[in-house]
């Protein structure tokens, strides 16, 4: 280790709680060129943000971003609010001269992402470096799924199929929270999970979609507000208010770049209404050689097929990703012992240093960042209108 990397991170949620393991476990398991200190977190509750401080491994606490950002001894701002605020809090970082780590989306509007990337390239010309949190691109089996991609193992790519499914919104009369909240959250399950199903297509894929044609949907149009002065955990109160998001949202898209004079098609669902389903995101890619599934709730296995095979020995096999040659394990345990949804943002982590002290621009780049914004944007257009086919540009 040389020395510190001093972090603030603004929010302090469920993804500050992720963020925190990330940011205390790296270190710990993987040698960095730099070892990152967890100074500060930051939240409008003294007493919440404090009592997170204490449990998550935070040396302070702050509730005024603006007071932090400006402070000399903080190099790296991570942004885990709501969408609503990451772009003001990022493009102010990134002016002041620090390093940036936003979650997804990048922001709630294409217009905000625009002035976000802008803001990324004049900092980028200083040194000055900026990711966006599309986490699910570093679990060890993804990243693998990508490896096979790259090296030719499955062809020419000819049709994907990406989900992610969850149920946690099944109950009616669940309250009100920012997720459901246009203003708040910029989209329901299309921004909030399905931007990881369309970045983790085209992260495995090395394509990108170019045109969508989609539909979204409220299945619960109302719902109880919560009760002044509780958590996201309290009681509901008698009052209501209006879902102003979408519950669905299912589309299909066209990705250019092949190469190969066909442009693959996709199909994708990301849903919070899924019976049953609590986190699967999955994503199959068909190709002439071969093909591959990933399922997030089996996320230590890759279902590959093998095309190349003689007929009588094809068939899809489950390959246990936990090899020290499989991607980010050497650091981790003996081959067998299975990684977790928290080692994702440990590998956030170290992907984020490793670029900040080499001086390369870390990926997702928040021109990434916006692309993805741009399809978003695209599929709710395409619904808004009953367009057929909506460009991504």
């Amino acid at each position: 280790m040389t020395d510190l990397l001093r972090v603030a991170m603004i929010g302090h949620g469920f993804m500050g709680a992720a963020h925190s393991q990330g940011w205390r476990v790296a270190p710990r398991f993987f040698d960095l060129p730099r070892e990152p200190e967890m100074t500060v977190v930051v939240g409008r509750d003294a007493a919440g943000v404090a009592a997170n401080a204490r449990k998550w491994g935070w040396l302070e606490t702050a509730t005024d971003w603006r007071e932090v950002i400006a402070r000399d001894d903080i190099d790296v701002v991570d942004i885990v609010t709501p969408g609503d605020t990451h772009a003001e809090i990022a493009i102010a970082a990134l002016e002041a001269g620090k390093h940036v780590l936003c979650e997804k989306p990048l922001a709630n509007s294409v217009a905000e992402a625009e002035a976000m990337t802008d803001a990324a390239a004049r900092a980028a010309e200083k040194g000055v470096r900026s990711m966006v949190g599309f986490t699910y691109r570093r679990v060890p089996a993804a990243t693998f799924a990508r490896d096979l991609v790259a090296a030719g193992r499955l062809g020419e790519i000819r049709q994907v199929r990406a989900a992610y499914r969850q149920d946690w919104l099944m109950d009616a009369e669940a309250p009100l929270t920012w997720r459901m909240q246009k203003d708040r959250a910029g989209s329901g399950s299309l921004g909030d999970i399905g931007a990881h199903a369309i970045d983790l297509s085209e992260y495995i894929t090395g394509l990108r979609l170019e045109s969508v044609s989609g539909i979204l949907d409220t299945i619960v149009a109302e719902r109880p507000l919560l009760a002044e002065g509780v958590g996201l955990s309290g009681t509901a109160s008698s009052e209501r208010g209006a879902v102003t998001v979408d519950d669905i949202a299912l589309f299909a898209g066209r990705y250019g770049g092949s190469g190969t004079g066909y442009a693959p098609l996709g199909t994708f669902e990301a849903t919070r209404f899924a019976t049953g389903r609590k986190n699967a995101l999955t994503v199959e890619v068909s190709g002439s050689l071969g093909a591959i599934a990933f399922d997030l709730e089996r996320m230590n296995e890759l279902e590959f097929y093998d095309a190349t095979l003689p007929a009588t020995e094809q068939g899809f096999r489950t390959i246990l990703v936990t090899e020290h040659d499989h991607p980010y394990l050497a650091p981790w345990w003996p081959p067998g012992h299975m990684l977790g949804y928290e080692h994702g943002f440990s590998h956030q982590v170290v992907d984020f240093v490793t670029a900040i002290v080499d001086g390369n621009q870390p990926e997702p780049s928040f021109a990434d960042g916006l692309h993805i914004q741009r399809v978003l944007d695209a599929v709710e257009r395409s619904s808004q209108d009953g367009s057929a086919w909506t460009s991504t540009d």
